[in-house]
């Protein structure tokens, strides 16, 4: 099922509904890069109505919709963790892929 991904370019990313039904957490950014396939999490700050990436931290980017943490990083770099090799990585947001 994951073949078609060694096709894309990296900063390719989509966006997809989380496998699990916690509204905190409604959204997975999935992000292609150096032919390893990111999941990161988007998650749902009911007090503020906002949105952040990745685990919550302190001083963490809050956006007011998942559009916006797109545009966000198509100028700036996120920052890819690796956490099983222990590396770090960046990469803007570039070509949007279209799931059929």
């Amino acid at each position: 099922e994951c073949t078609y991904y060694f096709s894309l370019q990296d900063g390719s990313f989509l966006i997809r509904k989380s496998s699990g039904q916690d509204s905190r957490q409604p959204y997975t950014l999935v992000v292609f890069y150096n032919r390893r396939v990111y999941n990161i999490p988007i998650r749902f700050i009911e007090s503020t109505r906002q949105y952040a990436l990745g685990r919550e931290k302190s001083g963490e980017e809050r956006f007011d919709s998942v559009a916006e943490i797109v545009e966000n990083h198509q100028h700036t770099s996120l920052v890819l963790i690796d956490s099983q090799n222990n590396t770090k990585d960046s990469t803007k947001l570039k070509h949007v892929v279209r799931v059929s």
